[in-house]
């Protein structure tokens, strides 16, 4: 049974489903508001940082770090509480393949409140903008996007928010970047290149804690349109395993992306394995 979705708004209906929606009642702690919809919104039970929308259709959202503002003409939720107010920003599952990775089943990215991350293939921020938000606005965020346009738009959305550093470069190259870069907690990649699992650990090499986390969103015609999609997921599998990677879990993105999975897993460098 596949997720219900609003292309539109980008809202869902977690089928792995009924479970998570229950999660969602159960958990700890009262709603954040009412907004005037009718809406109810919820911390998501799994992922500190976002929050779910729960009305007509469930939605997922985070608190907007810059209010009045959109990154991507995507709608944004006001709540009114006695001694403040809130605005969170939709994030739509059909705009990005973080969001659709976590309606599609997801039960870690690792992003999450003071966690560092170096974004690979950051385009022009979309998903970006709402690491941000979940990372929070003390903590970093290294974006690296190659196309010199995308990085225009990149420099914009730092400008307002603190919390992103641009770096408009090749992420086939990190060693062009390593003195701008830390060693982060988490790596997330969206690079459609038929090297993307490549890129990833490499990167890993040189920026990547021990057992840090890694999310890679792959594009199965990027790396070979000549066979099943399955097939190619299970070869970059086979690969990571091979290079560092230790898998945690999978998830295809349909219906918001066709032929794409999301990988999660640990970053494992020979010498944490020779110990064990």
């Amino acid at each position: 049974m596949k997720p219900t979705t609003d292309r539109r708004e980008g809202s869902f209906k977690n089928n792995k489903g009924d479970s998570k929606n229950r999660q969602i009642n159960k958990r700890k702690g009262t709603s954040v508001g009412n907004v005037t919809s009718g809406m109810v919104i919820k911390p998501h039970p799994l992922f500190d940082g976002v929050f779910v929308g729960r009305g007509k259709e469930d939605v997922l959202l985070t608190q907007n770090m810059v209010q009045g503002s959109s990154v991507y003409g995507e709608k944004r939720i006001s709540v009114s509480l006695p001694d403040k107010k809130i605005e969170y920003r939709l994030w739509n599952c059909y705009r990005s393949k973080l969001a659709a990775g976590i309606a599609c089943g997801l039960d870690n990215i690792y992003i999450k409140p003071k966690s560092t991350v170096l974004y690979l293939g950051a385009a022009n921020g979309t998903t970006l903008s709402h690491v941000s938000e979940i990372v929070g606005p003390d903590t970093l965020v290294y974006a690296v996007e190659f196309s010199q346009r995308s990085g225009r738009d990149l420099v914009n959305l730092a400008m307002k928010r603190n919390n992103i550093v641009p770096i408009i470069a090749d992420a086939r190259t990190p060693y062009k970047y390593r003195m701008l870069v830390p060693i982060v907690d988490v790596i997330f990649s969206d690079i459609s290149q038929p090297d993307q699992t490549r890129i990833v650990m490499e990167n890993a090499q040189y920026f990547l804690k021990d057992e840090g986390g890694v999310v890679i969103s792959i594009k199965a015609s990027c790396v070979d349109s000549s066979v099943p999609a399955d097939k190619v997921f299970s070869d970059e599998v086979n690969w990571l395993k091979k290079n560092d990677f230790k898998p945690i879990e999978q998830v295809t993105l349909e219906p918001y992306e066709k032929n794409h999975a999301m990988l999660v897993g640990l970053f494992r460098p020979q010498k944490t394995n020779k110990k064990e």
